[in-house]
């Protein structure tokens, strides 16, 4: 009797079929997570620290108790207060303020008035309306957004200066170049 060369043939073909259509349903992420093909990496932000061990004060080892938390870990809250104000993390009192502190209050100069916000809302809003109708008329484009210009030459010659006196780079004005505004009225005879 013959067997049929054609079946081994296509039993594999049928097995690979079905094997590729059942791998089809999966979820490509789960699948990749599941072989190891994705690699995730630890998020930083949710990475906790265990507080070390500490000796108990009376040397006396107290059984735990089940399901309390650790005594010396601290909630989330505590670590984002001590995080914000370094002073709850060094047990300093909650009382006024240090001596250092004071006097940096006091250098600062006096306390702000209550309405500083709006004041401050108004003059920008004062210095922004304070145009006049010439220069609206005759600079009736919008500012453009260019950046200052550096004098090449004149900043190569300054350096060269600021070295020939063994001064450093940064002392001295930085030469730029101005510009000036354009109006439609300049505009109109720039052929000239």
């Amino acid at each position: 009797m013959r067997t049929n060369p054609s079946s081994p043939r296509l039993v594999r073909s049928v097995l690979l079929g079905s094997t590729v259509i059942l791998l089809a349903g999966c979820s490509s992420d789960k699948l990749s997570r599941t072989f190891g093909l994705t690699r995730d990496a630890p998020d930083e932000y949710t990475v906790t620290t265990r507080a070390p061990l500490s000796m108990p004060p009376d040397y006396n080892l107290r059984p735990p108790r089940p399901g309390a938390p650790r005594p010396q870990e601290q909630s989330e809250r505590q670590q984002a207060e001590e995080a914000l104000v370094p002073q709850l993390a060094l047990g300093v009192p909650k009382g006024g303020a240090s001596a250092g502190q004071s006097a940096l209050v006091q250098e600062a100069g006096p306390t702000a008035p209550a309405d500083i916000r709006r004041q401050v809302d108004r003059d920008a809003h004062s210095a922004a309306a304070d145009k006049s109708f010439i220069d609206k008329l005759l600079y009736w484009q919008k500012p453009g957004t260019q950046q200052v210009q550096v004098d090449a030459s004149k900043e190569s010659q300054r350096l060269r200066q600021n070295s020939a006196l063994g001064q450093g780079p940064d002392s001295g004005d930085t030469p730029i170049i101005q510009q000036k505004p354009q109006g439609w009225f300049r505009n109109l005879f720039s052929w000239i």
